[in-house]
């Protein structure tokens, strides 16, 4: 039966929970799935935005009008333009693998992009059950340096399953976006934290009338204890889009939390006269490996 034109032009509430090129998928406050197109004035919706749509005929609808956002993250696209990942983010969780080692400036990175964007981050190592003893220290020396800074931290292992009770709780009334890079178990953490995942799917991709749901789109799955992860298939770093040389410090807590006692305002933390930063590198209260991770990173900006 299809509704009337009345219902049609009734304004409803919903989110999105998948993109799909030009169809959107938006999930009503019933938690029925919708596949809807968007009216041509809505420019660049992301998953996880809180919409308005009206019903067009049975199953189907137009997306309206896009809600207010808590946050949106970005990442760069073409033409120097940015394209967004997701919106209304609590947390962004970054999935390392302790093995065979830490990109620790892909880490530096993913944490730059959450102080500028203002979501917290969450550092999940996984595969623990690796470690040596030898190993096991230096990872704990990794851990006081980042928990230090106010970074929370869960070792896990999706093998053993150890660490994911944990995680689940953090997780919890949340909503949360996984990033990893290839081969550090984000999709083995997935499958754990969504028992469901499958049937899942399958609702989105019979809503969405393609057959099989497309694994290269956000979506947003509910986790069976409250809240929701968003997970984001090939997107394993945003970039470091609109910051600049001089803004890049705002992205490291340690050097935002003296940069205020250096000589000059507009201090790089480089070459400059008493320049706190640097001397907190020589009194060992600011990482030294840190610090030449944000000296490379700024070498990158500079081009």
């Amino acid at each position: 039966m299809n509704p009337s034109p009345q219902e049609k032009q009734t304004l409803l509430n919903g989110r999105i929970v998948a993109h799909l090129g030009r169809a959107l998928l938006v999930e009503d406050n019933e938690g029925n799935t919708i596949h809807c197109k968007k009216c041509t004035q809505l420019e660049h919706p992301a998953v996880g935005d809180y919409v308005t749509w009206i019903r067009t005929e049975q199953g189907a609808g137009r997306v309206e009008k896009i809600l207010e956002r808590k946050s949106l993250l970005s990442r760069p696209s073409k033409n120097g333009k940015t394209r967004p990942v997701a919106a209304n983010l609590n947390q962004i969780v970054v999935i390392l693998a302790v093995k065979p080692t830490i990109d620790l400036l892909l880490l530096d990175q993913y944490l730059i992009v959450c102080e500028f964007q203002k979501i917290a981050p969450l550092i999940v190592l996984n595969k623990t059950d690796l470690l040596d003893d030898a190993s096991k220290i230096e990872i704990d020396d990794l851990t006081l340096i980042y928990q230090s800074l106010g970074y929370e931290i869960i070792k896990v292992s999706a093998k053993n399953k150890s660490g994911l009770n944990i995680l689940r709780k953090r997780l919890q009334n949340e909503t949360s976006l996984l990033v990893g890079q290839s081969g550090v178990g984000k999709s083995t953490i997935t499958n754990a934290l969504l028992p469901d995942l499958e049937l899942q799917t399958k609702t989105l991709s019979t809503a969405s009338g393609l057959g099989k749901h497309t694994t290269t789109s956000s979506t947003l799955y509910k986790l069976p204890e409250g809240g929701d992860i968003i997970d984001s298939p090939g997107v394993n770093i945003f970039g470091l889009a609109h910051i600049t040389e001089q803004s890049l410090g705002q992205g490291f807590r340690e050097i935002e939390q003296l940069a205020w006692q250096c000589k000059y305002n507009n201090c790089l933390h480089i070459k400059e006269p008493k320049c706190a930063v640097k001397d907190g590198v020589e009194n060992n209260s600011i990482s030294k490996q840190r610090y030449l991770r944000y000296l490379k990173l700024r070498d990158k900006l500079a081009y």
